[in-house]
């Protein structure tokens, strides 16, 4: 019988084991052959727990002489799951996940199934994103923002005026947000202010407050952004919109630290972070007239720049990863992950939008995708259109691109790797704990240095 459905079973993506009473290995699959790194017969025969040696079921099934993972009759197969991890001969891990059943007899014989699913490729990315640098809701491993995560926490330490330059969509409202939770204002409050989204006229009674009267339909006293941001931090958002009238009385703002509602004569002290951010030049603004110096030098005493999607391309596949796990759980759509095609895509694409236009890109994947990866007919055409054939090409064979995939290291880590694998006479457990790195991690790293 189990010849007759041998057929059937190889064409199967989840590994299959079938076992004896004795939890003798029958048969299995190719998709088993591939998760466990071993042949059909060099398996047959052997007792199922010799093949998952070390691991928690190996053990219980060892000392109970059943398996332990055969659900009983008030509870389904998948809530009697078990996750599990191995080293194949190669040294590589893989991760997986465990079900078995009891069958029917057949032929007068009791027989089980074990049903392997591969989570490698799942929880490599789960602790590549777990191993990132980052900084409040910043992901980034690239040199640019270890560098601009270093400068944010030495601002942040500072009291004094930031400027936050760099192009649209590159986060510098997450740049001022971590400024703001990392300094010793974190428990005041962040008042964000988008300069650019109020008339001149209304900006200024939204920055400093109105008394009633102070002009038609002022009908009540208001404090104002800045009166509410005491104790805390204000963000002047896009500051390069704002009228000269408006950065005249800003910069008295910042001279005097104090606030005058419109109608009122009386000055009041504020004590406020200010954080100015822009993707407009002030400097040719200054050079052009339509910016003052004054007001320029005076709100960048700490100037931070945010870099481009373009510069940091190394950071695509982790970021792109974490976006779309948040868009995915909105969707009600976990799970979904980018296939390499999808990825080499991704890293290859110019991004005049920066990480904005990322996100926008992979929503629009998930919701032209049905399955649980994305491949690259799910991204606009224009994306597609504009892949280079070189990308593609090594996309389709399954070669490394740069990125997740292939992170640049550099020989010193090497050399380190090496002193430390010798010291330890090649244990990868002790040589990780003593890199402060996962087993995974290092095993990804000695496969980049061709040290396997």
């Amino acid at each position: 019988m189990l010849r007759v459905l041998q057929p059937f079973f190889s064409s199967l993506e989840e590994g299959v084991l079938f076992l004896d009473r004795e939890l003798r290995i029958i048969t299995i699959n190719q998709a088993a052959e591939k998760m466990v790194g071993r042949e059909l017969h060099q398996v047959v025969g052997e007792l199922c727990p010799t093949l998952f040696s070390g691991t928690e079921c190996a053990k219980k099934c060892a000392k109970t002489k059943k398996c332990v993972l055969t659900p009983s009759k008030d509870k389904p197969m998948e809530d009697e799951s078990l996750a599990l991890s191995l080293e194949r001969q190669d040294g590589s891990p893989v991760f997986l996940r465990m079900w078995a059943t009891r069958l029917p007899k057949i032929e007068g014989k009791t027989l089980f199934s074990v049903i392997l699913r591969d989570r490698t490729r799942e929880v490599l990315l789960e602790e590549e994103v777990k191993d990132r640098f980052s900084l409040g809701n910043m992901v980034g491993h690239s040199p640019v923002m270890r560098e601009l995560f270093r400068n944010i926490v030495r601002a942040a330490m500072s009291s004094a005026t930031v400027l936050i330059q760099g192009e649209s969509g590159t986060g510098k409202e997450l740049v001022a947000k971590a400024l703001h939770d990392n300094s010793s204002r974190a428990k005041g409050p962040y008042i964000r202010v988008h300069c650019a989204s109020f008339p001149d006229n209304l900006l200024e009674s939204e920055l400093f407050g109105y008394v009633k009267g102070a002009f038609t339909g002022a009908q009540s006293d208001r404090m104002g952004r800045f009166e509410a941001a005491h104790g805390g931090t204000i963000l002047l958002d896009e500051i390069g919109e704002i009228s000269l009238t408006t950065q005249v009385k800003l910069l008295r703002v910042l001279q005097e630290k104090e606030v005058e509602r419109l109608g009122e004569n009386s000055p009041r002290k504020i004590d406020v972070r200010v954080v100015a951010a822009t993707n407009r030049g002030l400097q040719s603004m200054v050079q052009e007239g339509t910016f003052r110096e004054d007001l320029y030098y005076r709100l960048n005493v700490l100037p931070l720049e945010t870099p481009s999607l373009r510069e940091r391309s190394g950071d695509i596949p982790v970021l792109a990863q974490v976006l779309l796990e948040e868009m995915a759980q909105r969707y009600g759509r976990e799970g979904v992950s980018l296939s390499r095609e999808a990825i080499a895509l991704l890293e290859s694409y110019h991004w005049p939008g920066n990480v904005r236009e990322l996100s926008n890109v992979l929503e629009y994947a998930l919701v032209h995708s049905v399955g649980r990866e994305i491949f690259n007919q799910h991204f606009p055409d224009k994306m597609v259109n504009k892949m280079p054939k070189a990308l593609d090409e090594k996309a389709e064979t399954g070669q490394k691109t740069v990125g997740y995939y292939r992170k640049p290291i550099g020989e010193s880590e090497k050399d380190l790797i090496l002193r430390v694998l010798q010291s330890v006479k090649g244990n990868k457990v002790q040589a990780a704990k003593q890199l402060n790195m996962s087993r995974t991690t290092l095993w990804k790293r000695l496969r980049d240095y061709g040290l396997g």
